[in-house]
């Protein structure tokens, strides 16, 4: 794997680069090119990864629901669902 295990314990940044870390470790595990123990440790920071993403997702979900007075709306492309 490209980062030791020092920066992988560590926090993303941000949600856009804890996708793209999350999206490089698939691909790793994918080519069935890790050894055991790399494949376990990319697992567990993929978990990592997720769970932050999620809390990320939900953190911005009730900004949004704060915004809209509680009231989502469903999203529609435009000229979809205007009559």
């Amino acid at each position: 794997m490209s980062k030791n295990l020092t920066e992988q314990a560590m926090p993303p940044e941000s949600f856009e680069q804890a996708m793209a870390e999350l999206a490089q470790l698939v691909t790793q595990m994918e080519s069935g090119q890790l050894p055991l123990e790399a494949s376990v440790a990319a697992y567990a920071r993929g978990s990592e990864l997720v769970k932050y993403c999620a809390a990320q997702l939900e953190k911005v979900e009730s900004q949004v629901k704060v915004l809209e007075g509680d009231m989502l709306k469903p999203f529609a492309a435009e000229g979809e669902g205007v009559q």
